[in-house]
């Protein structure tokens, strides 16, 4: 039996019914070129005779006064995590997106493993696609891409390949992991106290430091400058998901035109699309969106769990020239980035919960809905460049499926795969 991180634990007091917080990814497959009548009817088979996940996935949640636990859960059921479906007639994106922004608004069984899977047939074209789901508590979306890569190859001669529930990590990721596991038990509470503590000073000069920049430039992003939008609203559980792709080299070509970063192009993407989106229902806020990007302070061999600090991202949605925007939105996130350079992994993490607090607290307790860090999230999560197989299928597709929360109904997730950047949107259907 394991505690469950601080951070991890969040995820799990946060949610609610109208505020689910799994992750997951939508992965489009091509059958391979030889597959006769059934095989996914075999693929199925296949998939359900996989009963002994490793972990974190044979993991559930043991409730404790003074904390949660991770246990081994002794009563797996494998029809209850792997299901096999098939979409309605004609099969096109539509119905599969359907699919997933049906699935996404159902919470999963905390007294299972918190993932489930699904292998969905019918899809047009000779495909068929992988939904899966887990929870934010058990990994973060770096932590879920990492392992969906491990799950696949770029041998589509390679057979006999797992699920994700039961493919091995790699030997220096288990190591890693285990080394954590035995020092934080010999380091004891004291030792992490003593952490903490040390980051208060420089946390709180880097605070000082930025909100003397946003009181020297008003592009400055902070968390006393986030306007209240369409975006900020109470949510309810029900999602609507969509997704689209965009050739990478176009990205690049735009970036090195105009000395950016294509991240910084994404953000420029997204804060456009906003802009139009707000102005054509006559509601885009004077003040400029801010934007809320995730970075992630993991290190090669670190699995599970979360590790991730805060960037926030002037959007400019106020500006009508796209270079004004997209020069604004760079500078913030150069200063941003910038700071964090000068951090440690502790004081990046303990900067970003004190930044990010006027959007936690209303989550938590339900006051002050209106002070807001924040509009929108938008996370840019590293993928492969080559083409990947699973089981001689090739995968044509892999859009990110996220999160979202009460007063933050919209998320923008972008995974990179092959020459494109793969966009998963996620919404409150209502907001």
């Amino acid at each position: 039996m394991e505690r469950i991180s601080l951070t991890d634990d969040l995820f799990l007091w946060l949610e609610h019914r109208q505020q689910p917080l799994h992750v997951a990814g939508l992965q489009i497959f091509s059958l391979p070129p030889d597959a006769k009548p059934g095989h996914i009817q075999e693929i199925a088979e296949q998939m359900r005779a996989c009963t002994k996940p490793v972990v974190p996935f044979d993991q559930h949640i043991v409730e404790r006064r003074l904390g949660n636990c991770w246990d081994h859960d002794d009563s797996f059921d494998i029809n209850h995590h792997f299901r096999h479906v098939a979409l309605p007639k004609p099969g096109d994106i539509k119905e599969l997106f359907t699919f997933v922004s049906c699935e996404h608004s159902n919470l999963l069984d905390r007294s299972r493993p918190l993932w489930e899977t699904y292998l969905i047939e019918g899809v047009k074209g000779k495909h068929f696609a992988l939904y899966t789901k887990i929870h934010h508590a058990l990994m973060d979306g770096v932590s879920a891409m990492y392992l969906s890569m491990h799950c696949l190859s770029p041998d589509p001669g390679q057979m006999d390949m797992p699920p994700m529930w039961q493919t091995q990590l790699p030997k220096h990721v288990k190591e890693g992991q285990q080394q954590r596991n035995i020092l934080s038990s010999f380091r004891g509470a004291a030792s992490l106290l003593g952490t903490q503590l040390g980051t208060i000073r420089p946390v709180i000069s880097m605070l000082m430091e930025t909100l003397k920049a946003a009181r020297k430039n008003p592009e400055t992003a902070n968390v006393f400058k986030a306007p209240q939008s369409r975006l900020n609203q109470p949510i309810t559980g029900s999602r609507r998901f969509a997704a689209e792709s965009y050739k990478r080299a176009r990205l690049k070509e735009i970036a090195v035109r105009t000395q950016s970063t294509t991240n910084d192009i994404i953000l420029a993407m997204c804060g456009t699309a906003l802009r139009r989106y707000l102005q054509s229902l006559d509601s885009l806020p004077e003040q400029p969106l801010i934007s809320m990007v995730p970075v992630s302070l993991r290190k090669e061999e670190s699995f599970g769990g979360n590790e991730v600090a805060m960037i926030l991202a002037n959007l400019a949605t106020h500006k009508e020239d796209p270079m004004e925007r997209l020069a604004i939105t760079k500078d913030s996130m150069n200063e941003s980035k910038d700071r964090f350079k000068r951090m440690t992994k502790e004081q990046a993490t303990n900067y970003t919960a004190a930044l990010l607090t006027p959007s936690f607290l209303p989550l938590l307790t339900g006051w002050m809905p209106k002070w807001l860090a924040f509009n929108v999230v938008i996370s840019n999560v590293p993928g492969s460049s080559k083409t990947l197989y699973w089981n001689g299928a090739k995968q044509e597709r892999h859009y990110p499926v996220s999160a979202i929360t009460n007063h933050m109904a919209l998320n923008i997730t972008i995974i990179s795969y092959e020459d494109r950047f793969e966009f998963g949107i996620v919404g409150c259907r209502r907001t």
